[in-house]
């Protein structure tokens, strides 16, 4: 079945009082980098945006938060928590892995698949209506975290 992702989306906004969402272009193509080493030797981050976060943290506000939540890679999963305006968080509610998949990453360093997770994974709550706050705030910090953590790659997971 196909999801019209943008008519719900602009539903969705619309029924919480957004004026019309103003989808972003770029002309340019992303900034990729190739790995200069095997999987099995790199470190990799995490970024989600699925409203993931851990017990004794202050869950994510409703509309337009562009805070983010670091998550220690030893986290026992059942302490990940998820909130989100934007998707149904059944799924997620029973098993966070499926929109931060820190399990099957810590299976995959086990099996030497991946040389090493970074200390720290970062999520945050996608739907943020200001282009504006992703690109001059919350990239930047995230960028900004990622380089200090020495990642050679990040995983991007979107919801």
């Amino acid at each position: 079945m196909t999801i019209d992702y943008i008519k719900n989306l602009t539903t969705l906004y619309s029924s919480l009082g957004y004026r019309p969402y103003q989808w972003i272009e770029n002309p340019d193509p992303p900034p990729f980098i190739a790995l200069k080493k095997p999987l099995s030797q790199i470190r990799l981050g995490l970024i989600a945006s699925g409203g993931i976060y851990v017990t004794g943290q202050t869950a994510f506000h409703y509309k337009d938060d562009a805070s983010f939540r670091t998550i220690a890679k030893d986290v026992k999963t059942e302490d990940l928590r998820v909130t989100h305006f934007a998707y149904d968080l059944t799924d997620a509610r029973k098993d966070p892995n499926s929109v931060f998949p820190i399990d099957t990453l810590r299976h995959l360093v086990g099996e030497g698949f991946i040389g090493e997770l970074a200390d720290h994974l970062f999520t945050f709550m996608g739907g943020i209506y200001s282009a504006r706050k992703v690109q001059d705030d919350l990239a930047p910090r995230l960028t900004q975290h990622l380089i200090d953590e020495k990642v050679d790659a990040v995983l991007l997971v979107p919801v």
